[in-house]
């Protein structure tokens, strides 16, 4: 009954994105469940199963209603954030790497030409990644947040 409520009450608040933190969760094409295995939990997304110690259950959020966004906190310190686009492709960054602001994700400005086109404007992104393994494409700054 918990997860009924909980995403009554975020369609209620509105805002393009709808969360969830229970043991299932749908978004657009893609199914995204979650359990306790002992001191472990188990999650499934898009037909994958991955298991770990977390400090609490992984978050699921629909996006455009299309985009998964996953993200888990584990108990040994950092997490990741995967964002799961509807032509198949996908997206995993350390936590530390994403970040969230005024209810939008911003990710690293090097992976916008991974984005599909349709959801490129659903996300901000910053210029904090300057590697050079991954260096800021030029003439990109622009369309960083400060």
């Amino acid at each position: 009954m918990r997860a009924p409520a909980g995403l009554l009450l975020a369609m209620l608040a509105g805002g393009p994105a709808l969360a969830q933190t229970g043991d299932t969760f749908t978004c657009g094409a893609f199914k995204a469940s979650a359990q306790r295995d002992g001191p472990l939990t188990r999650w499934t997304v898009a037909g994958t199963t991955e298991k770990g110690a977390l400090r609490s259950p992984p978050r699921f959020e629909c996006l455009e209603n299309s985009a998964l966004i996953v993200e888990i906190a584990f108990t040994g310190g950092n997490g990741t954030v995967a964002v799961y686009f509807p032509d198949g492709s996908d997206l995993t960054y350390s936590r530390a790497q994403v970040d969230r602001r005024n209810n939008r994700w911003i990710l690293p400005i090097q992976a916008k030409p991974h984005v599909p086109p349709a959801l490129r404007a659903a996300f901000d992104y910053h210029c904090k990644m300057d590697m050079p393994l991954s260096p800021i494409p030029p003439g990109s700054r622009g369309d960083c947040v400060p």
